[in-house]
């Protein structure tokens, strides 16, 4: 499991009360370069949106879903198109390996890191990253150079640049991004901050 392996430099996490904005965030934001999307469960009818995301995005998109806690939600999620499944915290029962989607497993400590690889995470979400900071990943890169993290929890565009360039695979980015688009906010808003985001991120760290 090399940091190179994750085919992306930005997750966008879409959590929303209303359905079809949460899909057309969805969609939005991979019109603007950001193809990589994870729809938390917690999204109302979370699996209708992975649902027509794919259809509308097709095989290849990176979609996932969030807040994933049992094997059940792994399941239907999987079910319903999710290309890789993100959770919250240790979750160490979803089944891994050939055949099943990629877990981006959240952890925090040493201990919980070496737990996320030891029960099959492809990643480790770094959560919540605001605790630490872009230091504290430096000081987990040391002992774990081999695990691609995932940092998530209180990321914005200058905080993304300064975990990245800490050692970052990828940085996981919710509100500061989608603010209300997917609760049918403004999307023409989403899609200024979504161009201004790869803008940026793409400057100063090239894909």
């Amino acid at each position: 499991m090399r940091p190179s392996e994750l085919p992306y430099r930005t997750l966008v996490i879409v959590r929303g009360t209303d359905r079809d904005a949460a899909l057309r965030t969805v969609l939005a934001l991979a019109e603007e370069g950001l193809t990589a999307s994870e729809v938390s469960l917690t999204t109302t009818d979370a699996l209708w949106v992975i649902e027509q995301a794919r259809r509308e995005l097709g095989p290849d998109a990176h979609l996932g879903a969030g807040t994933v806690l049992t094997t059940e939600d792994a399941a239907r999620a999987t079910e319903a198109g999710a290309g890789f499944l993100v959770t919250p915290g240790l979750v160490t029962h979803l089944p891994h390996g050939p055949g099943h989607p990629p877990v981006l497993m959240g952890a925090l400590t040493p201990g919980e890191i070496m737990a996320a690889t030891r029960h099959g995470a492809h990643a480790v979400k770094l959560f919540p990253a605001s605790h630490g900071g872009p230091a504290y990943l430096a000081a987990l890169r040391a002992p774990f150079p081999d695990v691609p993290f995932v940092p998530v929890g209180g990321i914005d565009a200058a905080t993304a640049l300064a975990h990245l360039a800490a050692g970052a695979t990828a940085v996981g980015v919710g509100s500061p991004l989608i603010g209300d688009a997917a609760d049918g906010g403004d999307q023409h808003a989403l899609r200024a901050r979504a161009a201004h985001w790869r803008a940026a991120l793409t400057r100063a760290v090239p894909a």
